[in-house]
């Protein structure tokens, strides 16, 4: 099934026939006449590299691993003299049934065949077909009608059984599976698959698993496909050569599309070698209904004199691509920008179906950035969607140190799992994005009324074959019992809009978050949304207590100033915390409680824009102390308050304008040890950071995540613990000393924990933006790049933030409120 490279091979001695050249194919000898009695010694002698310069250049300079060896299996296949050799299989959606058989008879008079289910049930007429003698090859045909289609969405699948008949005796039996589905590419549309036109949500994908290199196995193959699937994907590119027999069985049997490819990474097969090998491929995969398309070498690797042997080898005509090119009216074209092109690409005539555009390289691309093109992609006629760089992190285990991975650098880290599947942020964010279920944004407000905007974006699934159900729950009352039921499937074709209606309890206001999860077909998740119904005010009101205890004699006090270095700070306690301000700056510069201090300082400093409070002033508001800053439009317009409270609790707020017109993220900054933090509980969007340009795939929920150091991509430690984290409503900051913990009263608000390590790039397009300082609370966060692409150039949601200070009219300032416990 696959040596890598020239492989010759000898039976008790004597060569079984001409050496093989390329690794991704199956060959075989008959060794009938080499064999003896008793013991038989089978050798087979591998040179990595080939003799052939082209295999060379097509398979061993490439932008992947190279292994060397015999990494698939090998069979030893014992037939009767007279026997079925080869079998390909041409289905239609309608029925139509035929297939080429290729037999090895001298006597033989009849080939027969049954269609049966996949559990083996028959199903239509038998059918025959007579030999003439000599004939080596015949076509048998049939219909079955009211056949199941395949497709990825309902994978039906039926077999053929051939029996070979001499003079009414069954000398060979053999049978093969198969889907019926009908596949073509309409020039200037789209592609169709049994009428339907459809858009590709796919991942390229290598042979790959860490402690065998190409060498994989039956269950990762299944394991692979169901991620996909989970993914919402639809559809998978073999990178860059033919896979296992047992990848492509579980592409026809849990449903996905697949582009299978003949090897070349810029450098291409020689004719003669190439016809050869593509030969080799279509004839060992041509019956997988799955594969709907065939492409002709990678970037560059493509001999344009096989082409014409595609259809000549191919019984079902199936359509042939170029990756990287514009060929057979499919423009491929590798990595451009979401707004490239005037005139082709996208505002082009072509079908356009790029077979990479997105990189995944460490975190950048995948989730960063397919929101926006997916939308575009979705909302273009010609556009049949595209596949995303790379599934899985290429990481080998180093048994020579210590059993570490290496993914060769940043050259094998461009998965979206991991080497042993771990998830990445953006395998939930493509979950979303690509989900069947389109779920339009809804507010929940008082006025909510249960109903729930929706479009089903399945190809062949009706929304009644799918189901739904909620889930209303309190984040903060453990006690309260959530309440939970069904929603009725509305009936909606593909590409129809519609609603679904929840029967709210009388009670649903009382509940902090609305969870909706949509079923398909085989019962299995697409996707859970979630929709907070209490808002951050409203916790803050029922967990924040500025007043004093009525069992303590607590009040704010504030000690009068000092001379020399204490005339710059104010001191103020209320029940055990001491909160020490920099008069002349206002940041924090100490805080402590009865237990000691904690180490929070430095704050709040405006990222991307000017820290210009001054003239601080203290008075008391009733019991509470306020130290606040003064207004002046021109020198100090941004402005500052802090109220610390009889109860300890210390509330900020800033009011403040971005000094920039253009701005990558706004917000504020503090300081904190970074060899302190233990951990963080957090009530917001989680488990996972995101970016500008990656906010979907999270929940809204109540998060604990452990302090690690993990750069996505080198370790498989996730969720990463240091980043942005979206909608926050309040966050416990776990330390080595004592906790302390922050709320608001904003919507929207991201804060921010340390900055992650990453890696640099050649063309500086992946490199994630972060603020000063260590912990920040922020109206606006940075996107990300990837490897190809700069952030900007993914998208709107890449591109700046464009904020008007509005001639600094404090009306119209940001405003952040944050409460701080430090008891």
């Amino acid at each position: 099934e696959g040596v890598m490279t020239d492989a010759e091979v000898k039976v008790n001695g004597q060569s079984a026939g001409s050496i093989h050249q390329g690794a991704f194919y199956a060959f075989k000898y008959d060794i009938t006449p080499l064999l003896k009695d008793g013991s038989n010694l089978l050798e087979v002698t591998v040179s990595k590299h080939s003799a052939n310069a082209s295999i060379n250049e097509a398979e061993r300079k490439a932008d992947f691993w190279i292994f060397g060896g015999i990494f698939r299996p090998v069979f030893l296949e014992v037939l009767p003299k007279q026997h079925i050799e080869q079998l390909a299989i041409d289905a239609k959606a309608n029925g139509n049934f035929k297939a080429a058989v290729h037999v090895k008879a001298s006597t033989a008079s009849t080939v027969s065949a049954q269609l049966t289910t996949a559990n083996g049930k028959p199903v239509g007429a038998p059918f025959t077909k007579t030999l003439k003698r000599g004939d080596t090859a015949v076509l048998i045909q049939t219909v079955l009608p009211n056949a199941k289609q395949w497709t990825p969405e309902t994978p039906s699948l039926y077999y053929v059984q051939l029996n070979l008949l001499d003079k009414g005796k069954v000398i060979h039996t053999t049978k093969q599976r198969f889907g019926f589905r009908t596949v073509e590419v309409k020039q200037r549309d789209g592609i169709y698959v049994n009428g339907v036109k459809v858009k590709m949500k796919g991942v390229n994908r290598h042979s790959f698993h860490p402690e065998s290199g190409r060498t994989t196995s039956k269950q990762i193959s299944i394991n692979d496909v169901g991620m996909m699937k989970d993914m919402n994907m639809n559809a998978v590119r073999m990178s860059h050569y033919p896979p296992d027999d047992h990848f492509l069985d579980a592409c026809d049997s849990l449903g996905l599309f697949v582009m299978d490819e003949l090897a070349g990474w810029h450098g291409h097969y020689d004719t003669k070698t190439g016809s050869k090998l593509l030969k080799e491929m279509i004839d060992h995969d041509v019956n997988h209904p799955s594969i709907i398309i065939w492409a002709n070498g990678n970037e560059g690797g493509h001999n344009f004199d096989l082409d014409s042997l595609f259809p000549t080898y191919d019984i079902q005509k199936r359509a042939v691509v170029h990756p990287w090119q514009l060929f057979g009216g499919i423009e491929t074209q590798h990595y451009r920008q979401y707004n490239y092109g005037i005139g082709n690409y996208n505002h082009g005539r072509e079908i356009v179906m790029p077979t990479e555009f997105l990189h995944g390289q460490f975190d950048g691309g995948h989730g960063a950035g397919i929101e926006d093109y997916w939308k575009m992609m979705w909302n273009d006629p010609l556009s049949a969607g595209g596949f995303l760089w790379d599934f899985q992190d290429q990481a080998v285990r180093r048994k020579d140190l210590n059993d570490s991975l290496d993914t060769d650098k940043h050259r094998g880290a461009d998965g979206i799992v991991g080497p042993y599947g771990e998830k990445e942020a953006s395998y939930y964010t493509i979950k979303e994005v690509w989900s069947p279920i389109f779920v339009e944004r809804r507010e929940i407000a008082n006025s909510f009324d249960g109903m729930i905007n929706i479009e089903n974006r399945h190809h062949f699934t009706n929304t009644n074959q799918c189901s739904f159900t909620y889930s209303l729950q309190s984040l903060l009352d453990k006690n309260k019992e959530a309440v939970k039921g069904n929603i009725t499937a509305p009936s909606l074709k593909p590409n129809e809009k519609g609603t679904l209606q929840i029967a709210l309890p009388l009670n649903w206001k009382q509940y902090d978050v609305l969870y909706v999860t949509a079923l398909g077909p085989d019962k299995k998740e697409i996707f859970t949304w979630s929709f907070p119904v209490t808002r951050p005010v409203e916790v803050v009101n029922n967990l924040v207590s500025v007043t004093k205890n009525k069992n303590t004699s607590s009040q704010v006090s504030l000690l009068p100033l000092g001379s020399g270095q204490q005339d710059t700070v104010y001191t103020a306690t209320a029940n055990g915390v001491t909160v020490r301000i920099n008069k002349l700056n206002g940041r924090l510069t100490s805080v402590a409680n009865s237990k000691g201090s904690i180490p929070f300082t430095n704050g709040p400093a405006i990222q991307e824009g000017a820290t210009n409070f001054k003239n601080f002033t203290q008075r008391f508001d009733g019991d509470t102390l306020v130290i606040a800053s003064t207004l002046d439009r021109k020198t100090s317009y941004n402005t500052l308050e802090w109220r610390v409270y009889p109860s300890g609790i210390v509330k900020m707020q800033v009011n403040y304008f971005p000094g920039e017109f253009f701005t990558s993220m706004v917000g504020v900054n503090f300081s904190f040890p970074e060899s302190q933090m233990k951990g963080v509980e957090y009530m917001g969007n989680g488990p996972y950071r995101v970016w500008k340009n990656r906010m979907k795939g999270n929940k809204f929920g109540i998060w604990n995540k452990t302090y690690n150091n993990t750069e996505t991509g080198e370790q498989w430690k996730y969720p990463e613990f240091k980043g942005y984290h979206s909608n926050l409503y309040w966050v416990k900051f776990k330390t080595t000393t004592q906790p302390f913990t922050v709320y608001t009263t904003n919507e929207d608000l991201f804060f921010r924990l340390f900055t992650p390590a990453w890696k640099t790039d050649a063309w500086h397009n992946y490199e994630p933006i972060f603020p000063s300082g260590d912990i920040s609370f922020m109206h606006a966060i940075s996107s990300i790049g990837n490897k190809t692409q700069g952030n900007e150039t993914t998208g709107p949601m890449g591109q700046k933030h464009i904020f008007y200070d509005y001639e600094k009219d404090p009306a119209r300032a940001l405003k952040m409120v944050l409460y701080f416990d430090f008891r």
